[in-house]
């Protein structure tokens, strides 16, 4: 780390890192406090797919963290922006909530079950058969496969949810065909957020509760990383990985100074 270029753009996860179960994690607070008086490029990022950037404005203002609408980066922007670079105004059909479906209608996809370019998969509460089997024929007649994230499950109050990861298992199942994940931990969620805000790697960090996504991620996008303990990941769980994060500190509060 002594080597670093100094961090002039910070990249944060935030379930297990900003906010826990609805709740802010101590720290989270000044964090943002002193990213925004700072002037420093900075995003909140999250694999769900779920909500919109605004709806994660809105839901993160009434736990009492700020955080600006263009300053939330999430795995379905970050589809979107890869299918619009693929192929522009293509056609999709969507598994999933308003979070993809606008950011689709956004880059000016049309959302088909009419021979679609993609079929493209996020995460909702309301997984059905008819909609996965008409996934499963589509792909099958020549549709492309897209999912937003390889989450396998997801958290709820009452225990673990399946989520994107686990009902793409069950495609790939039925149709033979692997898809592309867009969101962490492939770097390309990392490059696409660094190019929205203008930041460069080398001078940017990430910050993660994860081993397997963030961490991951944030290395293999070149940023320096920091795993916060806050989180899915414990103390003695890094061992087990082939990388390593730069650092490991207890939580977000351990941060506040290097901004």
């Amino acid at each position: 780390m002594a080597d670093r270029k100094p961090i002039d753009s910070w990249l944060t996860d935030m379930d297990g890192v900003l906010i826990h179960e609805g709740v802010p994690i101590p720290g989270a607070d000044a964090f943002l406090k002193k990213l925004r008086e700072s002037g420093k490029p900075f995003l909140v990022l999250t694999n769900n797919s779920i909500y919109t950037p605004r709806d994660l404005h809105a839901r993160l203002r009434r736990m009492g963290l700020d955080v600006p609408i263009e300053n939330i980066w999430t795995s379905a922007l970050a589809t979107a922006q890869f299918l619009d670079d693929q192929r522009p105004e293509g056609t999709a059909y969507v598994i999933g909530e308003a979070g993809l479906t606008t950011a689709l209608h956004d880059i000016g996809y049309i959302l088909t079950d009419h021979e679609p370019d993609y079929v493209v998969l996020g995460e909702t509460r309301t997984y059905s058969f008819e909609a996965m089997t008409k996934a499963v024929r589509l792909i099958n007649d020549g549709a492309r496969f897209i999912c937003t994230n390889p989450d396998e499950t997801g958290p709820s109050a009452e225990g673990a949810l399946p989520a994107t990861g686990a009902v793409a298992a069950l495609i790939t199942k039925a149709t033979g065909k692997q898809p592309y994940f867009a969101g962490k931990p492939n770097p390309l969620m990392m490059r696409t957020g660094l190019n929205t805000i203008g930041a460069h790697s080398e001078t940017s960090a990430m910050i993660g509760d994860r081993m397997d996504t963030d961490v991951l991620a944030g290395m293999e996008a070149g940023m320096q990383t920091f795993l916060v303990l806050t989180g899915l990941t414990r103390p003695e769980q890094v061992e087990d990985f082939p990388y390593r994060p730069s650092k490991v500190v207890d939580s977000i509060a351990d941060l506040v100074d290097r901004i």
